[in-house]
């Protein structure tokens, strides 16, 4: 294959690997500075120009975007997708992941373990938002942060309004998150390739520092993730798009925590950590996806008018539940199921004894007018009951 390295630091070292693992599976790999390209856009034909020349075919990009040029790199990445070419990561996704409070908003509405966490412009609904993610001590957090710069540890609700406004009041955008005390000083990054974790690692922070960034000092060791913490990182990493991802994650009492998840992580930590070639498992896995290249059946499938692409869970009261899926003559129905999530686990194509069973998550393509037939209803959000005032019994807000 001939891929292209997108870097701004060909000689550092998650470069130096990811290039001896394509060259030593006979692969050609060019190292190129994202900035010094030129987007040319015309109609029907998309281009881009390097160096003043006009850029030849590659068979895949692997993208390695610093914060500082997230948008220009981004519009890079989305300019080889135009022209047809594989990106080792989405250019939507990069995007997505590198803004922590949309990446926050897209993995909320998921069962993904997060700490509490807020976001306020008015001053007046500072205090509010800190009670809301559990009070003092809390964790303030600039959006456009990375290796723990712009992460503060306020220890009190007056120390924390302070600093947010301060930060405010220099046009800075900011959340506000809960503190989880017992994992401070200590986090684990799992390092997803494709829909699995390669490698593992905690990090320590040094002294009283409660970063644990390997940037600001922190040690690592290498870990083996529980079922739980895996579930969690690579559908954490599935959410926001990302093939290749490192999720960081808190051990709180509550179980995973997810903290961020990174669309260009290093390499130096997790392999001098676990002594795995990631760079390797990359490249393999790279060399997959360009063989057979992962297709958004929602995009491809409702092209048919009258046809769609749905994914539902089997509730408690659904009629489905306890029968196979011949039972259910889903096919006769024009209806098929393309997958069942099942405690995690994903079945592919089932065969017809398949049964159903409550807390399923399936799959299906077929006629929209049955599919609407099989959608659970949709449930109502509650509000929030007011607690009661003790002395009267009349609601507290």
């Amino acid at each position: 294959m001939k891929i292209g390295l997108l870097t701004r630091a060909p000689k550092c070292y998650s470069s130096r690997r990811l290039r001896e693992a394509a060259e030593s599976r006979g692969h050609k790999i060019t190292a190129l500075d994202t900035l010094r390209f030129s987007i040319a856009l015309e109609e029907q034909s998309p281009d881009l120009w390097y160096r003043g020349k006009r850029i030849s075919h590659y068979d895949a990009i692997v993208p390695r975007i610093g914060a500082s040029i997230t948008f220009y790199g981004a519009a890079v990445v989305r300019q080889f997708e135009q022209m047809g070419m594989f990106s080792l990561s989405a250019s939507h996704a990069i995007s997505v992941s590198r803004d922590k409070l949309r990446s926050l908003q897209a993995l909320s509405r998921h069962d993904i373990g997060m700490p509490p966490t807020a976001f306020v412009r008015d001053r007046g609904e500072i205090l509010a938002a800190i009670e809301r993610v559990g009070g003092a001590p809390v964790i303030i957090k600039l959006l456009e942060g990375t290796q723990g710069i712009g992460v503060i540890l306020a220890e009190s609700v007056k120390v924390a309004e302070a600093i947010i406004e301060t930060l405010q009041g220099a046009k800075q955008n900011v959340l506000i998150q809960k503190f989880v005390a017992e994992s401070k000083g200590r986090d684990v990054r799992a390092f997803i390739v494709g829909d699995r974790v390669v490698a593992a690692m905690r990090r320590t922070a040094s002294g009283q520092e409660f970063r644990s960034n390997v940037h600001r000092g922190g040690s690592t060791e290498s870990v083996t993730l529980e079922p739980e913490y895996e579930r969690v990182a690579v559908r954490a990493a599935q959410i926001l798009g990302l093939r290749v991802a490192g999720v960081d994650m808190l051990e709180s009492d509550a179980g995973p925590q997810v903290m961020e998840v990174n669309s260009s992580p290093g390499l130096e930590g997790i392999e001098g950590a676990t002594n795995i070639d990631v760079a390797g498992e990359i490249i393999s896995y790279l060399e997959e996806q360009v063989q057979f290249p992962e297709i958004d059946l929602r995009q491809r499938l409702t092209l048919a008018r009258g046809y769609a692409v749905t994914e539902f869970a089997i509730v408690p009261q659904s009629t489905m539940t306890n029968k196979t899926l011949a039972e259910l003559d889903l096919r006769d129905r024009d209806v098929l199921v393309l997958s069942i999530t099942r405690a995690g686990n994903v079945i592919p194509n089932p065969r017809g004894d398949r049964k159903i069973l409550e807390g399923d998550v399936l799959l299906c393509y077929g006629k929209q007018l049955t599919l609407e037939g099989l959608l659970p209803p949709r449930e109502k959000r509650r509000p929030r009951r007011k607690k009661l005032g003790k002395k009267n019994g009349t609601p507290k807000d």
